[in-house]
């Protein structure tokens, strides 16, 4: 099998390192790929948002399967482009993606398909959105409709917060045209838990439930980011809670897409908050694999993962996978000035060899001619480590991070803090 992953983040390293590991005698390509992944696949210098190109590598490499990997290229119609020409893709169509790429899209989903989610209101007029502001229940979040790389939600201790975030969106463009519709939204309250399905549109399959660290700093202060680091599986995700997860979320929004025309084939990623009596409440969907999710659950598959994607991407219900009975913890490495102004350009030293059950997933990261990995974005690294115990998985990955040098580097070192104190009490 020839596969093509699109996209060059630690997410798009992670999956081929998985498909790799899954399908040994597989040929690899990914565009455009990173440091990380020349050693399992070939780079190719295609941008991943360069639909023309990309269709182009598809029939130049006599492509099998493709793997979509970023949320942009899916909304922008990759998926439609390569199916039109005859591509088998896993990763849902234009109008599907659409659950990620529009959060007001998503509002009006969940409440056509009765999803729990929170009260929220989608504005584009600024007087409108402060006035409804000016009514709202403190705290209260604040966020930018489109694709804003995870950065476009803000949660309000005030009204007057609320009322800055919201004009620096609509009269500022501080997002582009993904601020120019706000979702103003009632804070939940409770513990998030990421619950991602594999899915033709009917038949589903849930992948090891994840927790991620959205804040910069450690005890989930500071700004909200793409992600600081996660860990798999997450023992608050009971069989029970999943199951309801399954029935009330996954099964009713796959339902209402096909309804309004927009058949889901891919993940679908369902962030939740689970309130403090066990309902789990919808706080966004995502049309992909999680960054950085993807890099602790897809360590745990032992075996079936090509098989599934491949049986899904052609339209078929998705095959068993096994996964092992092992913990993950990845922890990210970011540049300083991360995530408003990330500074980029150091170089980077990895230790060799790598301590038993860690992988390091590059996310930003760049080659020089001479060979000197440099830092090339905000989120530079995952640090993933696989063990017996939560508690071992965690350290492990802390203290590899610890071992890894650049100038600059900021990382959290409280990464499962929850999962921590839930096993400190016997809970």
């Amino acid at each position: 099998m020839r596969i093509l992953i699109v996209g060059g983040g630690g997410r798009e390293h992670a999956i081929a390192w998985a498909l790799h590991r899954d399908a040994p005698d597989a040929t690899i390509y990914c565009a455009p790929g990173n440091p990380g992944t020349e050693a399992l696949a070939t780079n190719l210098p295609v941008n991943a948002t360069d639909l023309d190109r990309l269709a182009d590598a598809a029939d130049a490499y006599g492509i099998d399967l493709t793997v979509i990997g970023p949320e942009t290229p899916l909304a922008l119609g990759l998926a439609d482009r390569l199916r039109a020409e005859g591509r088998i893709v896993f990763g849902p169509g234009r109008a599907a993606a659409q659950i990620e790429a529009s959060k007001a899209f998503a509002k009006d989903v969940m409440a056509r398909a009765g999803v729990p989610t929170a009260y929220s209101r989608s504005l584009t007029s600024l007087a409108e959105a402060l006035a409804c502001i000016d009514r709202h229940a403190e705290p209260l979040v604040v966020k930018a409709s489109g694709l804003a790389a995870g950065k476009g939600a803000v949660v309000c201790a005030t009204r007057g917060e609320a009322r800055a975030v919201a004009t620096s969106m609509l009269a500022e463009g501080r997002f582009g045209d993904a601020g120019r519709v706000v979702v103003i939204e009632e804070f939940l309250e409770g513990e998030e838990l990421s619950v991602l399905g594999v899915t033709n549109g009917e038949g589903l399959i849930l992948l090891p439930p994840a927790q991620d660290h959205k804040r910069l700093e450690e005890g989930d202060t500071g700004p909200n980011t793409g992600g600081m680091g996660a860990y798999s599986p997450v023992s608050l995700a009971t069989p029970a809670l999943l199951e309801r997860v399954e029935r009330e979320v996954f099964l009713p929004t796959l339902a209402q897409l096909a309804r309004e025309g927009a058949p889901y084939n891919g993940v679908l990623y369902a962030g939740l908050m689970i309130e403090a009596d066990g309902t789990p409440r919808v706080i966004e969907f995502n049309c992909r694999l999680g960054d950085p999710e993807t890099q602790v659950i897809l360590p745990l598959i032992e075996e079936g993962l090509t098989e599934c994607l491949w049986q899904v991407a052609q339209g078929n219900r998705p095959t068993g996978i096994r996964t092992a009975p092992l913990h993950a913890v990845t922890t990210v490495l970011a540049a300083r000035g991360y995530p408003d102004k990330p500074e980029t350009g150091a170089a980077i030293t990895i230790p060799a060899p790598l301590p038993d059950g860690v992988t390091v997933f590059h996310a930003g990261t760049r080659r020089d001619a001479d060979g000197t990995v440099r830092t090339n974005g905000g989120r530079v690294l995952n640090v993933t480590a696989v063990a017996s115990s939560f508690t071992e998985a965690q350290a492990r990955s802390r203290d590899a991070a610890g071992a890894i040098s650049f100038q600059g580097k900021v990382f959290r070192r409280d990464i499962g803090w929850r999962e921590a104190v839930r096993q400190q009490l016997g809970v």
